[in-house]
C-alpha cells in the first residue's frame, strides 16, 4: 500500500516538472519570436512598404498648403457657435447642496408583526 502512494507521489511530482517545463518553453520561445520579430521583421516590412509606396517620405514643410474657397469666416462662425451651443447645453447647473431629512418613523400597531406572529387560540 505504501508502495502504491509513493508511486503516486512520484508521478505527481514529475508531472508538475513536465507542467513547469512546457510552460517555460512557451513563455521563452515567444520571447525569442517576438525579439527577433523586432529586430528583422519590422525594417523588412519598412523597407517593402517605401518600395510599395515608391516615394520618398514627405515633410510638413514640404506639403503645399491649399485654401478652400467656399470656407468663409461666416461659415466659421456658425460651426464655433454651433459647437459651443451644443457644450454648454449638455452640462446643466445644478444645486450642490445636499440636504438629508431623516423620517421619523412612528409606532403603528398596523405595522407591527408581533400581533402577527404571536396568535392566541380561544
Amino acid at each position: 500500500m505504501m508502495l502504491l502512494t509513493m508511486s503516486m507521489q512520484a508521478d505527481q511530482i514529475s508531472e508538475g516538472y513536465v507542467i513547469l517545463l512546457t510552460g517555460l518553453l512557451i513563455v521563452f520561445s515567444a520571447l525569442l519570436i517576438l525579439s527577433l520579430f523586432f529586430q528583422f521583421g519590422l525594417p523588412v516590412m519598412l523597407y517593402l512598404y517605401r518600395i510599395i509606396t515608391k516615394g520618398r517620405d514627405k515633410k510638413i514643410k514640404d506639403i503645399p498648403i491649399t485654401a478652400d474657397e467656399n470656407f468663409t469666416g461666416e461659415v466659421a462662425a456658425a460651426i464655433s457657435t454651433a459647437i459651443h451651443l451644443y457644450l454648454n447645453e449638455q452640462h446643466d447647473d445644478e444645486n450642490a447642496v445636499l440636504t438629508i431629512k431623516q423620517a421619523r418613523k412612528l409606532y403603528s400597531p398596523w405595522s407591527s408583526k408581533i400581533y402577527g406572529t404571536h396568535q392566541k387560540l380561544k
